[in-house]
């Protein structure tokens, strides 16, 4: 405190009251004035901490808000976070400095900034400043910077899905600069039909991909794009002599035309002239699939695409064998472990699930299955041979396996393998029809068959029957 403002103030009485008003005017040049008429709410505090004047400033703080503070103790208008701060502000010395405490007014809280000085008599004057329009912003600036990390994350989960459909696509994509036709991105399949790296295509002249005969068609027709609108696919051959056809959408990015290409294979494998052998299985009625050693399906027959409803047998190839063939995490377990331990079943009673319906779904057209495995290990082939069978009326679709299946499997499956898989069929059958007898009333079902919803829960995600989402609130108070 600078002495000119000190003997301002050494100069107010020191008891009764204090004209403030007057100060201001008398003495406008004075840091004491000049403070006192910035403030937005000035009291004079009696040394036993009580409000002995009230004096409202000319800012947003209204006089019936504060009106009913004089002769309250000054720590009793705070709330009860901001009384030590109270106590602060009647305890500093010479050296005062700006406290922020919050306050109850009339028509709300009242955030201040309070400054005190020392008066004659062992009083103080408390000088404040309204914080309601700074913390206002503040909490603007906060609620702003929760949004901005909202649409952050929302953009970076979007920008996971689209990388993750762009490099789990079946087909080959290609992303590449409109003006100088390089390579920006591509996808993994992409990479395997070019059988170059990522970091060889980089940067590489989409034209060099492409068979020479096909250039100057290629470049026409990605020429044409930036023109006007693609309306049928150009057919293209990469170096390697496979045919695509190929598909091109013109858009902007950084300032930028970019061209995305994909390319759809327009010949599928077939066998070659000289093997008689996988022609006739091609022409066999009976569905026919192979697998490799994981239980990938490699190839498959005309007859197995018609059985699970596919057109392409690019639709086929990679997927798993338990995305068609038998019940999920039932006797598809019974059969490749049959296959493993003995390299051969006969007369394996399972179904065939449709390539366009549920994966986890048990219902399907009953089928027997032969299976035969052979090659060296690490390089092993598994063929399924399928025979549909004429379902019974009166079973439902996935209702039991036979027993005599279960006793033929004695002798190449140990029995703890025999039990354990009889046992989870036991279970998800009974979890069933319990869901059947209630509905599909789950917390009915769990009181039926004497488990908690968690434990229900719990096997119907592993037997992957039902839709475990937002559908069990709704059947849980149904």
């Amino acid at each position: 405190m600078d002495a000119r403002t000190f003997n301002n103030i050494s100069a107010l009485p020191s008891d009764g009251v204090i004209d403030l008003s007057a100060l201001v005017a008398g003495r406008p040049d004075s840091a004491l004035a000049a403070l006192l008429a910035a403030a937005d709410l000035v009291l004079v505090i009696s040394a036993a901490g009580r409000i002995d004047q009230v004096h409202v400033g000319s800012g947003d703080i209204e006089a019936d808000e504060v009106q009913d503070w004089q002769g309250d103790d000054w720590r009793a208008t705070a709330l009860p976070d901001s009384e030590a701060k109270i106590d602060g502000l009647l305890n500093d010395a010479i050296a005062p400095r700006w406290r922020e405490a919050n306050h109850v007014g009339a028509n709300g809280d009242l955030p201040l900034k309070w400054l005190t000085l020392p008066l004659p008599g062992g009083r103080r004057l408390a000088i404040a400043r309204d914080q309601r329009v700074a913390a206002s912003l503040q909490q603007r600036l906060v609620r702003a910077q929760a949004a901005m990390e909202r649409d952050s994350m929302r953009l970076r989960q979007l920008e996971t899905r689209h990388r993750l459909l762009f490099d789990t696509a079946a087909e080959p994509i290609f992303i590449i600069d409109a003006a100088s036709r390089c390579v920006l991105e591509a996808n993994a399949a992409a990479r395997r039909a070019t059988g170059l790296s990522a970091q060889a295509l980089d940067g590489l002249n989409f034209a060099a991909l492409v068979h020479p005969a096909d250039h100057d068609g290629t470049i026409a027709a990605l020429g044409a794009l930036t023109v006007t609108e693609q309306r049928h696919p150009a057919r293209l051959r990469l170096a390697s002599g496979q045919s695509f056809a190929m598909a091109a959408s013109l858009f902007r990015q950084d300032r930028d035309n970019r061209l995305l290409i994909r390319l759809a294979p327009l010949e599928l494998a077939t066998p070659a002239a000289g093997e008689p052998l996988a022609a006739a299985m091609e022409r066999m009625p009976d569905p026919f699939v192979l697998a490799d050693d994981n239980f990938d399906i490699i190839a498959g027959n005309g007859a197995f695409l018609d059985l699970v409803g596919l057109a392409r047998l690019a639709d086929l190839v990679g997927q798993p064998v338990s995305r068609y063939l038998g019940r999920p995490g039932i006797d598809l377990g019974v059969l490749t472990t049959a296959l493993r331990d003995h390299g051969a079943v006969r007369g394996f009673a399972t179904i065939v699930r449709s390539g366009t319906g549920d994966p986890a779904s048990s219902e399907g057209e009953p089928v027997e299955v032969s299976a035969v495995s052979s090659g060296e290990p690490g390089s092993l082939r598994h063929g399924f041979a399928i025979r549909p069978l004429a379902r019974d009326a009166s079973q439902p679709a996935g209702a039991s396996l036979p027993m005599s299946q279960l006793t033929d499997l004695v002798g190449r499956v140990s029995l703890k393998d025999i039990v354990r898989e009889s046992t989870d069929l036991i279970e998800r059958l009974c979890i069933e029809a319990a869901l059947n007898y209630t509905d599909d009333n789950r917390a009915s079902a769990a009181e039926i068959l004497g488990l908690s919803r968690q434990s229900l829960y719990s096997k119907l995600h592993r037997h992957g029957l039902g839709n475990l989402g937002d559908s069990d609130s709704s059947n849980d108070n149904s």
